[in-house]
């Protein structure tokens, strides 16, 4: 993200302005302003980058809750006869399944909703489950133990697809501009007398609200881009028919 045209602008036009008069009311200019609009532009970026990145936190424990979860009722399920066991991993193999090949990409589009987004998987497994008949002590206490990580799971999946929906909202983008761009005003008129220091300073406090704009950029989307959360841990849990 480059903010070099933008700067050049700016230096440009104060440069051309400081003339006479003008220069004179540039120069005027207290440079103890430059301080507080920086402070206020660095407390704008990081409440915006605490928000982003607590909700890119949200999504990665959300991932591994669920995935946690579902280990858990794999793991659980072996204490149960074969045919039992194999239609419990069946069904937690094909949420895994919907939630990498349909539930991930429309996350990334942020186009993923609670409404529209069904976990037909998990809710047959639960019923599954519910329905199983304990015939010795280890299955009566694994069976509430499953219906708990099932629960979990869902609880988990709901978690991940409501954090995907989140992003920075436009109202919030404008202020870190305007707030940036008032900056490197009062710092292009504050040293308008001197070319070479006036450049300087402004492609270092350009540089550093690229630097954010782009970090907040590659967070605010969780499950969008290079950099987010991906569905390895889940994964992980896949039986592919085989016991754990």
């Amino acid at each position: 993200m480059s903010l070099r045209p933008l700067t050049a602008s700016i230096y440009w036009v104060v440069t051309r302005l400081a003339v006479n008069d003008r220069a004179r009311a540039f120069k005027a200019l207290s440079p103890g302003m430059l301080p507080p609009l920086g402070i206020l532009f660095a407390l704008l970026v990081g409440f915006i980058a605490v928000e982003v990145w607590n909700n890119f936190d949200k999504a990665k424990v959300a991932v591994a809750s669920e995935a946690s979860a579902l280990r858990a009722v794999v793991l659980l399920a072996g204490t149960f006869p074969e045919e039992q066991k194999t239609r419990i991993y069946a069904l937690i193999d094909r949420h895994i399944e919907e939630a990498i090949n349909k539930e991930w990409p429309a996350m990334a589009r942020q186009r993923a909703t609670l409404s529209t987004l069904r976990a037909n998987a998990l809710i047959e497994a639960l019923h599954e489950v519910l329905t199983l008949k304990p015939a010795d002590d280890s299955q009566r206490i694994a069976q509430p133990e499953m219906v708990r990580a099932l629960h979990a799971a869902l609880d988990a999946r709901r978690q991940r697809i409501v954090v995907s929906q989140s992003a920075v909202g436009t109202v919030k983008w404008a202020g870190i501009l305007l707030q940036g761009l008032c900056t490197l005003v009062a710092i292009a008129m504050v040293h308008s007398d001197n070319r070479l220091t006036c450049d300087i300073a402004l492609t270092l406090f350009a540089t550093g609200i690229a630097l954010s704009l782009l970090l907040i950029a590659a967070y605010s989307r969780p499950f969008t881009g290079e950099i987010s959360v991906r569905p390895d841990l889940l994964k992980q849990v896949m039986t592919s028919g085989a016991t754990p």
